[in-house]
């Protein structure tokens, strides 16, 4: 699949998916936003990817929304900037529940919605130079669409200090509050998600769409509700062919099937 705004390349299953508008710094558009929201729906659905990496054409990232479309928002009334803002969750949405597991390759920049992007991948590198920011309060607007998986990444403390000033930050900042995983030298961010990805080539795909669901799922339940969810989900897998490939494989002190 590829497209004006985004390729998607498979290759030994991985899916790719790469923002490819590096002369607007890949920003957002209601193209952009439907492109991105079918890619992760399909690849969710293939079964030959184990895992994904989000990244953008050029020297950023993602520097948020596009002026063009920006600019026309301004002559749309109230219930179709509503509409837009609604695809835009739904996209986010598609990422942040896609059951392969996702890996955002950042350089540059997040900025607004590209800070979104980061908050709903599951790992997230960043080269040492790359800046963040919740910027859209500097534009006189709110961080209203992110914010749900932005307040689940970092909390509300760090949201309470970021949308408010709409300051950018640095890298360090942006992996002390929990947005990214991993600061590294910007000429080894390919070498840093291979290693990801190479760990997660070892463990077993049902495994980890299943521990990637129990994460949302555990979250939205109190504690009596979880006792009965978390005991059927490992019988679950315990029992399943993948669970007892894993547990005899590594009783038996061999590799796994699906690491093969």
């Amino acid at each position: 699949m590829s497209s004006s705004s985004i390729r998607v390349d498979r290759q030994a299953g991985v899916a790719r998916v790469t923002l490819g508008r590096p002369e607007v710094r890949n920003a957002f558009n209601a193209e952009v936003i439907a492109e991105l929201h079918a890619a992760f729906e399909q690849i969710g659905r293939d079964e030959g990817v184990y895992a994904v990496v989000l990244a953008g054409d050029g020297k950023v990232f993602c520097g948020g929304a596009d002026v063009n479309w920006m600019r026309a928002s301004l002559d749309l009334p109230h219930d179709r900037n509503v509409e837009d803002a609604r695809a835009m969750s739904e996209m986010f949405r598609a990422i942040d529940r896609c059951p392969k597991p996702t890996v955002a390759r950042i350089q540059g920049a997040a900025l607004g919605g590209g800070a979104g992007l980061a908050a709903v991948c599951d790992v997230v590198v960043a080269s040492d130079d790359a800046l963040f920011g919740f910027t859209e309060t500097k534009l006189g607007i709110i961080p209203a669409v992110i914010s749900p998986f932005v307040l689940a990444k970092i909390g509300p403390s760090h949201a309470r200090a970021l949308f408010l000033t709409g300051e950018r930050f640095d890298a360090r900042r942006a992996h002390a509050i929990g947005l990214v995983h991993q600061v590294v030298a910007a000429d080894e961010l390919d070498s840093a998600v291979d290693r990801i990805l190479g760990e997660l080539r070892t463990a077993g795909p049902q495994a980890v769409a299943a521990a990637k669901r129990l994460i949302a799922d555990v979250g939205a339940l109190s504690y009596d509700e979880t006792r009965d969810h978390t005991a059927h989900a490992i019988a679950k897998q315990r029992t399943g062919a993948e669970g007892q490939e894993g547990l005899r494989a590594f009783l038996e002190r061999r590799s796994a099937g699906w690491s093969k």
